[in-house]
């Protein structure tokens, strides 16, 4: 069955580039962004592991860790650090995880099941490793990006997304669209208008459904 929102994240054993790393234990008490990508010394994905490492500092102002995954092994990944540090300038703080052999690519559903990998395999063959997870720290997926080969991630975007998750975690709001830290969130349907009054002030209403309210610090 294919993973979906609110499944607890599945947890596995894996060596890194920081040693071997459970990863529910690894997660702790905190939220989690997995991503993954298709092959080391790719152009895209050192571009995006070089913006997650300028990024790694923010994320963990909000209690987040880093995770990438691809399925090349240890020693390559090693090496390919260096290259997105000498193209980003920054080093990279959080561990990338090996699947040479598929098996956290395929219990994350990033591969078909009887996918394989070819000699002289290239991007192209494990081209759907392009998976991005925010995880809670209840271990439960609260968010899955799919990115196609020839578009980068918008490492920005997922840290507003996580922005917004915490925002909302176990509160009666959502957030409207290209919502922003500080800005005004939604009133859940669940809480009458008189009740978001009483404990939340000051209340706008431009539709019977759709009521505002500033968002608690």
């Amino acid at each position: 069955m294919s993973l979906r929102i609110n499944d607890v994240a599945p947890n596995f054993t894996a060596e890194t580039t920081q040693g071997t790393l459970t990863w529910h234990d690894y997660i702790g008490d905190g939220y989690t962004v997995l991503f993954s990508h298709p092959k080391d010394f790719t152009p895209v994905c050192t571009t995006e592991f070089s913006a997650a490492a300028k990024l790694a500092g923010e994320f963990a102002k909000r209690n987040c860790k880093l995770a990438g995954i691809s399925i090349d092994g240890v020693e390559e990944h090693k090496k390919w650090m260096d290259d997105v540090q000498t193209y980003g300038g920054t080093a990279m703080s959080f561990p990338i995880i090996a699947d040479p052999e598929l098996k956290v690519a395929k219990l994350y559903d990033m591969l078909p099941a009887e996918a394989y990998l070819p000699d002289g395999r290239t991007a192209n063959d494990t081209a759907t490793v392009r998976t991005t997870f925010i995880i809670g720290p209840d271990k439960k997926i609260r968010l899955m990006l799919i990115y196609p080969m020839s578009v980068g991630r918008n490492f920005s975007e997922i840290l507003r997304a996580l922005d917004a998750i915490r925002q909302t975690d176990g509160q009666p709001f959502a957030t409207p669209a290209d919502w922003q830290p500080g800005d005004d969130v939604i009133v859940a349907l669940s809480v009458s208008t008189e009740d978001a009054k009483a404990r939340f002030g000051q209340i706008d209403v431009p539709l019977p459904y759709l009521r505002k309210t500033k968002a608690p610090a």
